[in-house]
C-alpha cells in the first residue's frame, strides 16, 4: 500500500495532535532521518520503497549505520524536533520546545505509520539490525488499540 505525501503527513499529524502541518512534516523529519541514520543502507530503502518521495528522502539521504543506543536515538530526534533550522517570518521554521517523552511518543506514532504502509517482512529486517533496546519503538505498531484511535 502506498500513500501520498499530503496523506501521510496529515495521518502524522492527527496522531500526534499537531495543530499545523509544518509541524507534522517536522516530526516525520525528525524520526525518519534519525532512523535511517541508525539502519544500514539497504533497511532505509527498503522501508522507504511505498512512502510518498518527498518523505521517503528523510530515509535515504542519511548518514546510515550510524552506531549508538535508544537514548542516544531518542535525544537526536528531540534535537531535531528542536532546532531552528529554517530562517523564515513565520512560526513553522520555529523549535518546537519538545521534551524527551513527547519525542517517544512521535517517534513511536510516525514508525507505527510506516509499519502501516511497509510489508511485514521489510520493517522485521529493520528490527533486527536494532538491538533489543530499541523496541520500544514499534510498541504502537504491535497493539490493536493505539493512542489515536482506530484509523
Amino acid at each position: 500500500m502506498s500513500t501520498s505525501f499530503k496523506d501521510f503527513v496529515g495521518e502524522v499529524q492527527h496522531r500526534i495532535e499537531a495543530g499545523e502541518q509544518a509541524e507534522a512534516v517536522r516530526t516525520t523529519r525528525a524520526v525518519l532521518t534519525t532512523l535511517g541514520e541508525r539502519v544500514s543502507e539497504g533497511g532505509a530503502t527498503d522501508i522507504a520503497s511505498p512512502l510518498p518521495k518527498e518523505i521517503d528522502r528523510y530515509l535515504l539521504a542519511a548518514d546510515h549505520g550510524q552506531v549508538y543506543d535508544y537514548d542516544t536515538f531518542i535525544q537526536r530526534v528531540t534535537d531535531r524536533l528542536n532546532y531552528d533550522d529554517l530562517e523564515l517570518d513565520s512560526g513553522h521554521g520555529q523549535p518546537s520546545n519538545i521534551d524527551q517523552g513527547e519525542a517517544v511518543y512521535r517517534t513511536k506514532a510516525v514508525v507505527a505509520l510506516v509499519s502501516d504502509l511497509v510489508r511485514g517482512g521489510e520493517l522485521a529486517h529493520v528490527e533486527e539490525q536494532l538491538p533489543p533496546e530499541f523496541d520500544d519503538l514499534f510498541e504502537f505498531s504491535k497493539t490493536d488499540s493505539p493512542p489515536w484511535g482506530d484509523d
